[in-house]
């Protein structure tokens, strides 16, 4: 399911569009409901706390054998491992780092798998995003970093995790694409027509 309706989606192409009028630089913006998913985050947490139980039942004062010991540790751990990949459980056990690192590997996958490392005046920028982890990241290749600074992607990027946070989505990515669109014009303005990589929304 997108995340996004039919005409949001062709909003924020006509977002880019008009962004690419002005620049030279070639703008992709992705979009992805969730970096990972993290199966073996609730399958780690299953077999700790599954380790734990025998420790549960000696401490519950119940004397029970080794074999229905090591029964109700496999049914801990069988029904830990269900419940705890309930979205809106999992997402609550997964520690940030371990979020914003997948975020951040699969932004630059997108970065190498949509070839914006090999437009014509090294101009490409990625603007990625995955919902789930409220992961924002504007990757620029070297043509566009010599003249825009981290702190001024990042002030952008701020604003724009805000908006996800609050529910603005297609407000906060059309917002992005063009804040960026003033930096690109600024420092690679249009100097002819092209058009090298997709316009469109990219939902993965």
């Amino acid at each position: 399911m997108s995340l996004l309706e039919e005409s949001q989606l062709q909003a924020v192409s006509d977002a880019i569009n008009e962004v690419e009028k002005q620049t030279d630089a070639e703008l992709v913006t992705v979009l992805a409901g969730q970096a990972d998913d993290y199966r073996y985050i609730p399958t780690l947490w299953a077999a700790v706390l599954a380790l734990l139980a025998p420790g549960v039942i000696w401490l519950s004062g119940v004397w029970l054998e080794t074999l229905d010991i090591l029964f109700w540790q496999l049914g801990v751990f069988a029904l830990l491992a269900a419940v705890l990949r309930l979205p809106f459980i999992l997402f609550r056990i997964i520690p940030s780092s371990v979020k914003y690192w997948r975020a951040s590997n699969l932004a630059r996958r997108q970065f190498l798998d949509n070839n914006l490392h090999h437009t014509e005046q090294d101009c490409g920028v990625l603007i990625f995003v995955s919902e789930a982890e409220h992961y924002v990241e504007i990757i620029a290749d070297r043509g566009i970093n010599q003249h825009v600074s981290a702190e001024q992607w990042q002030g952008i990027v701020d604003d724009f995790i805000a908006a996800i946070k609050a529910g603005q989505t297609q407000q906060g990515l059309i917002a992005c694409i063009n804040a960026c669109g003033d930096l690109l014009a600024q420092h690679s303005p249009a100097t002819s027509s092209k058009n090298e990589l997709p316009n469109h929304l990219i939902l993965i």
